[in-house]
């Protein structure tokens, strides 16, 4: 678009001036082609807006319809009942935030509060004022070396192919100036995870990018390498993702360029399609000595592991490894079934893989039932982007969060659902260095900055007028939820939450009993 407005415009120039020679009329025609030019050029040259950088002129049509915003968004928000996260209200509340905007809005709440599935946490009488800065947890158990203080809400695993440099660039940027973390995900660890000096996640898949031999196997000296760095803070060995779990990740020919092609160690021309599984191991018992392996060649680095919960059997022979062989992961991160991605086929997107809610109370219960608990933190993912989101998660038994679509709108993404087209026009997520371009690293890195800080302090604030002085004081009964017009339970009386120990009596709790008598530590086969 960019190309073309340049090129309409000498045209319109040229023409104008070669019939203004010959016809006077002609040279208002320039007259009118000059302010449309002007303002095209001053759309190009501009850095806050990758829309207008991208398509001059023709961008501006969205700013009209953001400055009527309000009235469009009251009637989308009222028409939209079915509660999905990222509605036009939350959208709207994550570009405020990173704008640092105003975020308020007039006449109350916009929810039906007896609808059922609404939720909410009650406040107290008595408000406490909560810093920021002590929304932090420490990672890094009995065998770690080099534990790492963590932001309780970091930037999600979002691949450099799948992002643009620039975006990639900008998160990292944004995460140095905000103190919190970077996940590289799966596609490898890039130049421009590291240009930024952001503490880095690096996120390590079944096509083992960044680490991998010229044959696809896994590389010691690779990775010693590079987990040594000073800006890789975590390891994160990926098992499993939510919007495709048991499918492996998938970066398209049209977005595989050669720099891309040479930090994955791909050949071009090709779909670049990781494995379903991993080659390093095949059991629950080589996952924690390949978790030892890493967290050794890295010099003791905080070391753990991201899957989407499947089969409650398979996760439980985990724990079985776990008390076998003593191996402890630092942490696990829970992605559910509801996590976004760039490319998957929709069957798996919509019905593979168990929803974040579920999954992280039945992995809380299964460290606890196994008196671990206290050793490994828990990370969680999937469509979380509000204070009252992350404030949720840590009741139901989470320690840190992820997000991912929420910094990306940080970034400017609109939700144009061109990730696998390489046409994002933001320049978000493509390689197209026309729209690249249009994303400012200067600009968009503050962005970043913002809604997280601004998020923490949504936290601080919800924290305060419950009553409670930390994360860590939050528990199952201070969310609550409504299942009818009458009908009202607080998350602890929803779930059944074990105590700690609970898997090694002989009375097994019956909501464990089955799975945790089929789960072996040396197969991921059950018994029988």
């Amino acid at each position: 678009m960019r190309k073309g407005f340049i090129i309409f415009a000498l045209i319109g120039v040229a023409l104008n001036l070669a019939l203004g020679f010959q016809w006077f009329p002609g040279f208002w025609g320039l007259l009118f082609l000059l302010p449309i030019i002007l303002v095209g050029v001053h759309d190009m040259v501009q850095s806050q807006h990758s829309i207008r950088r991208n398509y001059p002129v023709l961008g501006r049509a969205r700013w009209i319809l953001e400055s009527i915003r309000p009235e469009i968004q009251q009637y989308f928000i009222e028409s939209n009942t079915d509660g999905r996260p990222f509605s036009r209200e939350r959208r709207s509340l994550i570009y405020s935030r990173s704008k640092n905007e105003i975020s308020t809005l007039p006449f109350g709440t916009k929810l039906d509060v007896y609808a059922t599935g609404y939720e909410w946490v009650n406040h107290s009488l008595a408000p406490k004022h909560v810093n920021s800065l002590s929304l932090r947890s420490s990672i890094g158990g009995p065998a770690c070396k080099q534990p790492y203080s963590s932001s309780i809400l970091n930037i999600s695993a979002m691949s450099f192919g799948s992002l643009s440099k620039n975006a990639i660039l900008a998160l990292n940027e944004g995460a140095k100036l905000g103190n919190f973390a970077h996940c590289t995900g799966e596609g490898g660890l890039s130049p421009y995870h590291l240009e930024g000096g952001g503490d880095v996640i690096w996120n390590i898949g079944t096509g083992y990018f960044s680490c991998r031999s010229p044959s696809g196997e896994f590389d010691p000296s690779k990775y010693a390498e590079r987990a040594n760095h000073p800006n890789v803070k975590m390891i994160e060995l990926k098992l499993s993702q939510g919007a495709k779990p048991g499918h492996g990740g998938i970066l398209p020919a049209k977005k595989l360029t050669q720099e891309i092609a040479d930090i994955r160690g791909v050949p071009m021309g090709k779909d670049v399609l990781s494995p379903p599984a991993h080659t390093v191991f095949s059991d629950p018992i080589g996952l924690l000595q390949f978790i030892e392996k890493l967290r050794l060649l890295s010099g003791g680095k905080p070391v753990g592991f991201k899957l989407c919960i499947g089969k409650r059997r398979e996760f439980l022979a985990i724990c079985k490894a776990m008390l076998e062989t003593g191996i402890l992961p630092d942490y696990i991160a829970i992605d559910g079934g509801e996590g976004g991605t760039g490319a998957a086929p929709l069957e798996f997107s919509n019905h593979v893989g168990s929803p974040l809610n579920e999954s992280l109370v039945f992995v809380h219960n299964a460290l606890v039932g196994i008196d671990v608990r206290q050793h490994i933190k828990l990370l969680v993912s999937g469509r979380i982007s509000t204070g009252f989101d992350i404030v949720s998660k840590i009741c139901m038994g989470a320690d840190i969060c992820y997000s991912a679509r929420a910094m990306m709108m940080a970034l400017g993404c609109i939700q144009a659902l061109q990730c696998n087209s390489n046409k994002c026009p933001t320049g978000v997520a493509t390689q197209n260095p026309w729209l690249v371009r249009g994303l400012v690293v200067e600009d968009k890195k503050h962005r970043v900055k913002n809604y997280h800080n601004g998020t923490l302090e949504s936290i601080c604030e919800i924290l305060g007028a419950m009553g409670v002085s930390q994360t860590s004081d939050l528990r199952p009964w201070h969310l609550m939820r409504r299942f009818g017009p009458f009908e009202v339970k607080h998350y602890g009386e929803i779930f059944e939450y074990l105590n700690p120990g609970d898997l090694l009596k002989s009375n097994l709790p019956k909501i464990f009993a089955r799975a945790w008598q089929m789960a072996r530590p040396d197969s991921f086969d059950s018994v029988g």
